[in-house]
């Protein structure tokens, strides 16, 4: 299987992590902790602001990475996603 990302975040996405639709389907672009209930759980949010909301979760998930390093990495990958660009 392929490896999706979502859209708004870059966090890999699994079916079980897909956000949802306002009907409860599934939305194959985002994830449900940036897409809930067909609307962006962060609406205004720029893409600097989606970078300090995701930088603490990289560290987490990625022990032993600094905090410049997991910025870095988000302002590489970020402008490639479809909501970003």
């Amino acid at each position: 299987m392929d490896m999706h990302f979502c859209q708004s975040c870059g966090m890999p996405v699994t079916e079980e992590l897909l956000g949802t639709e306002a009907n409860g389907e599934k939305n194959p672009d985002y994830c449900t902790y940036c897409y809930q209930k067909g609307a962006f759980t962060f609406p205004g949010a720029t893409m600097e602001q989606m970078i300090e909301i995701c930088v603490p979760h990289m560290l987490e998930a990625n022990p032993g990475m600094t905090e410049a390093q997991a910025r870095a990495m988000m302002e590489g990958f970020l402008p490639s996603l479809s909501r970003w660009r």
